[in-house]
């Protein structure tokens, strides 16, 4: 089975996710999409983000009506902060009948040389790319390496950032959320802060 792995802090969940990973599930070869919450993004601080126990409950939230889609804690067991490449040995580990690819927005392609041992990825993994608005001019053998693969997928310009800002700003933003995570938002008073 082919599993793509989404990674996001999903601080929260927002439709533009949903989007990018039911078109991954339906317009790629992957089986599924697993949307692996991140307790700790080394790049982000740690006091913005909500207990990784809610941040995983609004993904299982936005995604039990998608059979392909999945969520996943399987970061949460491992030291932190992690890194994708720890990650990835992990999961060949537990789970060696699967073949793991990443899913990315382009942009984050011309950071991909700053990721720990990105080579040892690149070299055992897919890299399933989807198009984003306003990307640098991405390094043309990186974007021509056999293992990214480009998929013509809906450009979405949401960001959870935004959407925290707006909430505390008492803004409705319940059009970007599947119903289910903004009852979940709404109910705990989530962002109001």
């Amino acid at each position: 089975m082919k599993i793509g792995l989404y990674f996001g802090t999903f601080n929260p969940i927002h439709v533009g996710h949903l989007i990018i990973a039911n078109h991954m599930a339906e317009f790629s070869d992957l089986d599924q999409i697993w949307m692996v919450v991140t307790p700790h993004n080394p790049h982000k601080k740690k006091s913005t983000l909500l207990d990784d126990h809610h941040r995983l409950q609004m993904v299982f939230l936005a995604t039990e009506d998608y059979h392909k889609i999945k969520p996943s804690d399987i970061e949460f067991k491992l030291p932190q902060p992690n890194y994708t490449v720890n990650t990835l040995v992990h999961l060949e580990e537990k789970f060696p009948e699967y073949e793991f690819s990443l899913i990315m927005g382009e942009d984050n392609l011309n950071s991909l040389h700053k990721w720990k041992n990105y080579q040892v990825i690149l070299a055992r993994h897919n890299i399933f790319v989807y198009p984003r608005i306003n990307t640098e001019t991405i390094d043309k053998e990186l974007i021509n390496h056999p293992r990214i693969k480009k998929v013509k997928a809906p450009i979405v310009e949401i960001s959870s950032t935004d959407i925290r800002e707006n909430i505390k700003a008492d803004k409705n933003v319940k059009p970007l959320l599947s119903s289910k995570v903004w009852e979940y938002i709404d109910h705990n008073l989530f962002y109001k802060k």
